[in-house]
């Protein structure tokens, strides 16, 4: 099959795990996420952009310094470059995805947990879904 169809709001409420590759194309990655109550994606700096939909939850995007408040149905377009974090300022579980161009993350890489991935160190090997 050539390319990924999906409901991605119902995945993405779904999802459980602190990061899920969902499909990985030449120039993009698809990704969906899960942050807990008080946790963050944590700063990072991307040499690639970056786009996020939140889809439930309450919390703060942070880029190149400056706070902005995101809620539900809230889109984040980070340029490449720009130093960034996604903060859940809730009392309920973050639920995003987000579309890397061009791909982050190995293929189909799970984290189940923010300590899972801070200990699994992984970027895109070049390895695509098709």
């Amino acid at each position: 099959m050539k390319g990924y169809v999906i409901n991605i709001e119902k995945e993405t409420k779904a999802n459980e795990y602190f990061r899920r590759v969902l499909y990985t194309a030449k120039n993009s990655q698809l990704v969906v996420m899960n942050i807990k109550p008080g946790e963050d994606i944590g700063e990072e700096v991307h040499h690639l952009d970056q786009f996020i939909r939140l889809e439930q939850g309450k919390g703060e995007a942070i880029l190149d310094g400056v706070s902005h408040l995101i809620e539900d149905d809230y889109a984040i377009v980070i340029p490449a470059g720009t130093r960034h974090n996604i903060i859940n300022t809730g009392e309920e579980d973050m639920k995003l995805y987000t579309v890397y161009s061009p791909p982050e993350h190995r293929d189909g890489v799970v984290h189940k947990t923010k300590a899972d991935a801070l200990a699994n160190e992984e970027h895109f090997d070049g390895k695509t879904t098709e």
